[in-house]
């Protein structure tokens, strides 16, 4: 950061792709949360919707097209112990394959070591900060505002 220069929030969208069960995940590789497992996700552009930013990144990271994209919820995360310190509003959505047969692509080789699908009840370890402490919290991505479990 240049001198003088204020630092800002960014907005990051990331995506719970849902399969059954299970979500999809990949292992980082960059400064902030290296070697931990993340959802597929990225900045969110001027002008884009979060729907279309969902679509876009799940697409440019792992090759698969969603669909019934849907916020779930959005939280204020701030890195202060990275090498670069950063703050992040981080929106969560959830979407579904447009079809179910499509296996994840690794599209981002310098950003990620590979994609696969985890059971919701046995995630690897270690998890990425935000996405770990909305699991402490009880977050669970297959259920509606209501607790009903979607389809």
């Amino acid at each position: 950061m240049e001198t003088g220069e204020k630092a800002l929030p960014k907005v990051a969208v990331v995506v719970f792709v849902v399969k059954g069960n299970s979500v999809l995940l990949g292992k980082r590789r960059s400064s902030i949360g290296h070697s931990t497992f993340a959802l597929p996700g990225g900045h969110l552009e001027f002008g884009e919707s979060f729907e279309g930013c969902a679509g876009r990144e799940v697409m440019e990271e792992t090759g698969l097209e969603i669909e019934k994209t849907t916020l779930l919820t959005v939280t204020n995360n701030v890195f202060n112990e990275s090498p670069k310190p950063s703050h992040y509003v981080t929106v969560f959505m959830r979407a579904t394959l447009v079809d179910p047969s499509q296996r994840p692509e690794n599209l981002e080789p310098e950003k990620c070591e590979g994609w696969d699908w985890f059971d919701w009840l046995n995630l690897p370890n270690p998890l990425f900060w935000p996405l770990e402490k909305m699991v402490r919290s009880g977050f669970n991505p297959f259920t509606n505002d209501d607790g009903n479990i979607n389809d």
